[in-house]
């Protein structure tokens, strides 16, 4: 049996040490190493999503990939892709060590300077568990791998740009199409999620902050089930709290709300953070707001650069998104994407937010009139990217279709039917 071998090294004389190394195993088959984690999981997915046979049956992470820590790293492929072996590389062979590696996932671990015996030992050990899952998982595997639900962070580019209604309409068009869907205010000092759902609720992100392992159980006792179905993950009332939300908590809060739901928006506000910086990172979209003027389009090209200095996310993997937009205006969506760098999004959200002035001081955002073209065009953005779920049929004639919209909200059947004709 051959065995795909896929190194995660940053250093480049690491690198090439392992990959030798690994070519001397039997029936090995060693793929070109990936520098970042960022790559790392990029490859996974892409892998994953045309065929659980096309994933490596085993990972090495060095204990010096960046810029995740190599043990948040583990963690995040073992729950992300359970049918890869990962074996991380250290110096540090101590017991603390070796349970916190097993705790993240890792399914073996090889001490530096690298050792033949020793690597192929842990690599066969992997590679068969690997193998043996797979075999588990059958004729289903494609249905429980991969990258779980997909996870899409809206930012603003600077405060104002209307960042918050975006994220809660696309959470609202993904749930009315009959998805499992959490809402994640990770805006966390100045987080307004509630104020616009009129929630009141006293558990939030904060309260996960410490928590080691987030089970289903501690997730619903911090989540609020909104009257729409929504799932909120709030932003903490206190705003100095929000410091309790670190880099790690935020990746174990994004996996574990991904693995419970098939579509997780998060909105990250207009601030960049540890915490809402490893959301953008874990994002299958990510999304970037701004208005069609010359401010908040500096901001937003100020926001895509510092996202790629720190590794973020690349502005080719961008999605921008022209709030308040108009005919008139000077800067149009094609100068934006020209400006920034990033692919702007095919819908742009008119100037008309005299409509949304009603809900949004009544606090029911989730009330606003289907008719209202701010709502087409922010449900017609869900579909473009993927979070609305196409009907398997029609229902028949005086069927109340309660898994396709909710009542009383008439016109968002007519708008997923245009946006999945196109």
């Amino acid at each position: 049996m051959t065995t795909r071998i896929l190194p995660a090294v940053g250093d480049p004389d690491a690198a090439r040490s392992v990959t030798t190394l690994i070519g001397q195993l039997p029936d090995a088959e060693p793929a070109l190493p990936v520098t970042d984690s960022t790559q790392l999981v990029d490859t996974l997915a892409r892998l994953a999503a045309a065929s659980l046979d096309e994933l490596p049956e085993v990972v090495l992470v060095h204990e010096r990939i960046g810029p995740v820590p190599a043990l948040e790293l583990v963690r995040e492929v073992a729950l992300r892709f359970p049918a890869v072996g990962v074996v991380l590389i250290t110096a540090d062979a101590s017991p603390v060590l070796f349970s916190a590696a097993m705790d993240s996932g890792a399914r073996g671990l090889v001490t530096l300077p690298l050792g033949y015996e020793e690597l192929a030992s842990r690599v066969q050990a992997a590679a068969q568990w690997s193998v043996g899952v797979r075999r588990h998982l059958g004729a289903g595997a494609d249905q429980v791998t991969g990258p779980g639900g997909t996870v899409v962070t809206v930012s603003g580019a600077k405060g104002g740009v209307g960042a918050t209604v975006t994220a809660v309409h696309l959470a609202l068009a993904a749930r009315a199409s009959g998805r499992t869907v959490a809402l994640v205010d990770m805006d966390l000092q100045s987080g307004d999620i509630a104020s616009y759902l009129d929630v009141q609720f006293r558990r939030s992100a904060a309260d996960l902050a410490t928590i080691a392992d987030i089970s289903p159980r501690v997730l619903q006792d911090a989540v609020y089930v909104h009257e729409t179905g929504l799932s909120l993950l709030l932003a903490p009332a206190e705003g100095e709290r929000g410091e309790e939300v670190t880099e790690r908590a935020a990746r174990q809060i994004v996996s574990a709300l991904r693995g419970r739901h098939e579509v997780v928006v998060v909105d990250c506000g207009s601030q960049l953070t540890s915490a809402n910086a490893a959301a953008i990172e874990m994002a299958d979209t990510a999304v970037l707001v701004t208005t069609p003027d010359v401010v908040a389009v500096r901001a937003a090209k100020r926001t895509v650069r510092m996202w790629e200095r720190l590794q973020v996310r690349k502005a080719e993997e961008t999605v921008t998104l022209v709030n308040r937009h108009h005919r008139s205006t000077e800067i149009q969506p094609p100068l934006v994407q020209k400006i920034t760098g990033t692919r702007v999004a095919g819908i742009a959200v008119p100037a008309h937010f005299k409509e949304l002035q009603t809900v949004v001081d009544a606090g029911r955002l989730h009330e606003l009139d289907a008719k209202s073209t701010v709502k087409q065009a922010l449900w017609a953005l869900a579909g473009e990217l993927g979070l609305v779920q196409a009907p398997a049929a029609a229902p028949a004639a005086g069927e109340p279709g309660k898994q396709l919209a909710r009542a009383g909200d008439r016109g968002s059947l007519g708008l997923r039917r245009r946006a999945g004709g196109r």
